[in-house]
């Protein structure tokens, strides 16, 4: 019998029994479906997590003070300043003064975190003006009182107006605005990046929160591969800084935004590797209901073995036949599965706002192993029909 020929037979004999086929190759569908979405909601939460903490600055670096027994806040602005003139490894540098106000001005007032920073903070956290312009140098030593709002603070006070050239009142004191940042969205901790209000570091200390006290220091390495030595170079100035020995343990932390990137893909790799194998149970289980069907068909088909044997047919034609008879119905299986796959993908983006991402290599894995389930599990069918004996399967009833 010819290729074409005994793809033909094959075709004819699954369609024979289209229900029977469908239920067989559903383990299949099920199976290919299940690892296909959940490989893709987790390299869909992967990159998501990513784009959220690389959004967080560029190759960057925070410096913050250790709490705990004997553990002091002692970072200052002169910390900073001893960073951006002696680090070698950093592009730029911010002191960062953080607090919660309530904001009043245009239409009425909104609660939001007011940060006061230095300028080069849009440089660190990769930021752009969507309008008006940011704060320089000479604002910080005038400590002048401006003010640049973040989209979500300039859309709850002033809507659709331009609020540049407009006053905010941030505790008792009124501030003009100068600028408006672009939308950035949701952080890596799921907070609303755009609801800020950020003014001159040097205004935040003195006017607002009346302290020399920094809350965190955010550096800029020059290039990624670069982080590690920045980290020990920043290591080494502030222990410089604040007289603390090589032994001792500093009062502060530096926390590489490399490393947690890292750390959140690793973990997001491992929990859709584990997604995956679970799903490919569902494989397996579908392998084992194509074998137990095939069974059932040599079962049927005896006589129908035993005459095309007696008219010429040789034991490595009924043991093609069968085999491909198992992987058609193992791929059907897949591609239906794929389908569905796909289906589903789309559905959980479109309305459950749940991020997915399907990878071309997957579908294509995904396929050739339900190939191979149909070859493993349809070899022992086939070879049994194959290994009858014509006369005993001509008397089979």
């Amino acid at each position: 019998m010819g290729p074409l020929k005994l793809l033909k037979s094959s075709f004819k004999n699954i369609f024979r029994n289209r229900m029977r086929s469908l239920l067989t190759s559903l383990g299949i569908i099920i199976g290919v479906g299940s690892v296909i979405v959940m490989v893709a909601i987790g390299d869909g939460s992967r990159i998501q997590i990513e784009s959220q903490i690389a959004s967080m600055g560029t190759n960057l670096i925070t410096v913050m003070p250790r709490r705990g027994a004997g553990m002091a806040n002692r970072l200052s602005k002169a910390d900073s300043e001893k960073l951006r003139d002696e680090a070698s490894y950093i592009m730029a540098v911010s002191g960062i003064r953080q607090r919660n106000f309530n904001i009043i001005g245009g239409d009425g007032n909104w609660s939001a975190l007011v940060m006061g920073v230095e300028p080069d903070y849009l440089i660190i956290r990769n930021w752009n003006m969507l309008e008006g312009d940011f704060f320089e140098e000479e604002h910080l030593a005038a400590r002048s009182k401006v003010a640049v709002l973040g989209a979500t603070v300039a859309s709850q006070l002033f809507g659709e107006r331009d609020p540049i050239g407009y006053s905010v009142r941030i505790g008792t004191h009124h501030f003009r605005v100068i600028g408006v940042l672009e939308r950035k969205g949701v952080g890596a901790m799921g907070n609303d990046q755009d609801d800020v209000v950020m003014v001159p570091l040097d205004t935040a200390l003195t006017r607002l929160s009346q302290t020399r006290i920094l809350n965190s220091i955010a550096l800029s390495v020059i290039r990624e591969d670069l982080m590690s030595q920045a980290q020990r170079e920043v290591e080494i100035i502030l222990r410089e800084s604040h007289n603390i020995g090589p032994t001792t343990t500093p009062s502060f932390d530096i926390m590489n935004m490399a490393d947690i990137i890292a750390t959140a893909a690793k973990t997001s790799r491992m929990l859709t590797n584990l997604l995956a194998a679970i799903a490919g149970v569902s494989l397996m289980v579908g392998g084992i209901g194509i074998m137990n069907i095939m069974l059932v068909s040599v079962t049927e088909r005896t006589r129908e073995i035993g005459i095309r044997m007696a008219v010429g047919a040789r034991r490595k034609d009924i043991l093609f036949q069968f085999l491909l008879e198992s992987i058609i119905l193992s791929l059907i299986g897949g591609i239906i599965g794929i389908l569905f796959a796909i289906l589903v993908c789309n559905f959980l983006t479109t309305f459950m706002a749940t991020p997915t991402h399907i990878n071309p290599l997957v579908i294509i894995i995904s396929a050739l192993f339900a190939a191979v389930v149909g070859i493993f599990f349809g070899y022992y069918p086939a070879r049994k029909a194959a290994g009858l004996y014509p006369i005993d399967a001509l008397r089979y009833e």
